[in-house]
């Protein structure tokens, strides 16, 4: 039996290997990476390590540091100007896949209006967190697609927390999650989190001190902002945000040139060592059984998604990004991998949804989960949208 220290031995050097394949066929090579997790997910000798709290825990640290890099990347300056279209386009996107997802569950899986808009909702959300290493990769990041990307998959988690809110509205005291969870405490935790990046935005002058400081210090300042608003977010299930808008705090309160060095530290430690967990993870994480137990219902969902997304987006974006990237927009956003899926999971647990309506869900968010990546890679180089990454 291999320990944890070999078991990511052998992921690593997968991941170089493999990477430099993909790479020849224009893919970052952190799809190395997600491949082996695919492998495990089909034969896992390793599942005591992989399966452990301790690989979990690294493997969100790597989502946690890959959204803390984009807040350093952001520029909120720009986010103010396009926040009504963010806003905007957030709301009318998955609320429009939502509405679909509604009929789909009502009138094929035969459940109540309300059941079926929380289930609908919950595989409306995004899992922007699977697409930052490729929109990185590509230089993406600060793109007009970049940013609406981001910025929706962000603003996305308000919705989540929403749902997650009514769901424990309707399943009551019948559940233990139910029963665990305080709506004041969870708006509270939110409320902490936009507080404290508006404080760091107002401390300009004050960041300014911190220039005299050495780059280990200030890494190490850097690490503490982020686990202060992971800490605080995690009262709301919405430590993905959190990640995001301590990134975001601190570019506003450290100077650009210190951030620079700053950045490129984080990213050192980021994509040498906790993203390839995280997405080892991912592909870990996958019951490969679902995708051949309810095969019809699971295009059926993911078209249904798609499309949604798709119509959606050209919808909202088209005044404001060429047709192609309006596309590229709604590819984007279909990616899985989010908070959401506790909503499923509680109503499942509570009795409310049967094992078939469960599985396809989950099932068509392994479908989107390693096809969305791929797909949108691909026709990033093939519309000419970015350059192939050096």
């Amino acid at each position: 039996m291999l320990n944890m220290f070999l078991v990511l031995a052998v992921a690593f050097i997968f991941t170089i290997i493999v990477g430099k394949v993909l790479e020849r066929f224009r893919m970052p090579w952190i799809f190395a990476a997600l491949i082996f997790g695919v492998l495990l997910a089909v034969y896992n000798p390793f599942s005591d390590v992989t399966g452990s709290e301790s690989f979990a825990f690294l493997a969100q640290l790597g989502m946690y540091f890959l959204l803390f890099i984009i807040g350093f990347e952001i520029d909120l300056k720009d986010m103010k100007k396009k926040g009504a279209f963010l806003l905007k386009s957030t709301f009318f996107i998955i609320l429009f896949e939502a509405f679909f997802g509604t009929l789909l569950v009502y009138f094929v899986f035969g459940y109540g209006w309300l059941v079926s808009f929380l289930v609908a909702l919950s595989f409306a959300t995004v899992g922007e967190a699977i697409l930052i290493p490729i929109l990185d990769e590509f230089r993406m990041v600060r793109t007009r697609l970049g940013e609406a990307i981001i910025g929706i998959g962000v603003l996305d988690d308000i919705i989540e927390v929403a749902a997650l809110v009514m769901v424990v509205a309707v399943v009551g005291t019948t559940t233990a999650e139910a029963g665990s969870v305080n709506i004041w405490l969870i708006l509270g935790s939110l409320l902490a989190l936009f507080v404290l990046t508006f404080t760091f935005s107002k401390l300009k002058e004050e960041g300014e001190k911190f220039n005299f400081l050495n780059i280990e210090t200030l890494f190490i300042f850097s690490i503490f902002v982020l686990f202060l608003f992971l800490g605080i977010g995690q009262y709301a299930e919405a430590t993905a945000l959190a990640a995001f808008l301590a990134g975001i705090g601190l570019r506003t309160f450290v100077s650009k040139k210190r951030l620079r060095l700053i950045e490129s530290e984080v990213k050192s430690v980021c994509y040498g060592f906790f993203a390839p967990i995280f997405f080892v993870w991912v592909g870990a994480s996958l019951d490969i059984s679902y995708l051949t137990s309810f095969p019809v219902m699971i295009l059926l969902i993911v078209a249904v998604s798609m499309a949604s997304k798709l119509i959606g987006s050209l919808l909202t974006a088209r005044n404001s990004m060429p047709f192609r990237e309006s596309i590229m927009l709604g590819i984007g956003l279909s990616v899985r991998f989010s908070t959401s899926i506790i909503i499923i999971k509680i109503l499942f647990d509570s009795g409310l949804i049967g094992i078939e309506l469960y599985s396809v869900v989950v099932a068509s968010s392994i479908v989107f989960t390693f096809m969305i990546p791929m797909l949108f890679s691909w026709l990033l180089v093939r519309w000419k949208i970015a350059r192939v990454p050096a």
